[in-house]
């Protein structure tokens, strides 16, 4: 695909399983660095790391990382985006794929896969990933979002809960259960945007569904807009929330 659309990288400092996550040292480079250099492997024009606290933004200019400082009373993530998007001057029209700083692994093809999504679906607003689910605790477990689509691979729900919900399959003694065919899957935390909406996002009332589930993509469905959803073939690596999640990703980052 053409290097038409930028990667956001929202960098905030505060973190209450891991302090100052941004700058955490990963094979002597900081985190978010190490997600904006995989970033900028993806056919992106631009990656703009929007950054809350000024260490970050020395952080990223120490190593050539374009960086912005937003406002550091944002109450979400996607707020920080759309004042990035004005900042930046992006037309409404724009292409933006929101990467994770705290997201080291990311794949670049998987980025471009969601922005190539987005350009493709004129009817939606935001696109998505997800995967195959092929372990029955994964399924069941609340941490793991999952998704449903439409024909069109479209999102008809998010949720914490396990569905599709296999009512016969679920039926049999739990020693006995099993996935339900074709397989369910998982939400992946990356998203694609069009600036124009994403500049309206943050004004739009939280849904119901939203605070129930604790999970802003929510917010879209019950406004009546909709989510184009790429499924890739394979899970993507997992981010860094813990301490431990750190530890895994420096194993596998640094030299031996």
């Amino acid at each position: 695909m053409s290097r038409g659309f930028t990667v956001l990288i929202p960098a905030r400092l505060a973190s209450s399983r891991l302090p100052d996550k941004p700058l955490a040292d990963i094979a002597g480079l900081p985190m978010v660095v190490r997600v904006a250099q995989r970033a900028a492997l993806s056919q992106a024009s631009r990656c703009v790391v929007a950054a809350d606290d000024v260490r970050i933004v020395q952080a990223c200019q120490a190593h050539g990382v374009e960086v912005l400082l937003t406002r550091t009373d944002h109450a979400s993530g996607s707020d920080r985006l759309a004042e990035a998007c004005d900042v930046l001057a992006l037309p409404d029209d724009a292409v933006v794929v929101n990467v994770q700083g705290d997201e080291p692994l990311v794949e670049p093809g998987l980025i471009d896969a969601v922005a190539a999504e987005l350009t493709r679906r004129s009817d939606c607003v935001m696109s998505t990933a997800a995967h195959s689910i092929d372990q029955m605790p994964d399924f069941l477990n609340p941490n793991v979002v999952k998704v449903v689509l439409d024909r069109q691979s479209t999102a008809l729900y998010f949720s914490r809960a396990p569905i599709a919900w296999w009512r016969d399959g679920m039926a049999e003694p739990a020693e006995r259960h099993t996935l339900p065919s074709p397989a369910p899957l998982r939400h992946v935390g990356i998203y694609g945007y069009r600036a124009g909406f994403l500049r309206q996002f943050p004004a739009l009332p939280a849904a119901p569904l939203e605070q129930t589930e604790s999970l802003e993509q929510l917010r879209v469905l019950w406004h009546g807009e909709r989510i184009a959803v790429h499924v890739t073939d394979h899970a993507p690596g997992a981010g860094v929330d813990t301490a431990e999640d750190l530890a895994r990703v420096r194993a596998l980052l640094t030299p031996t």
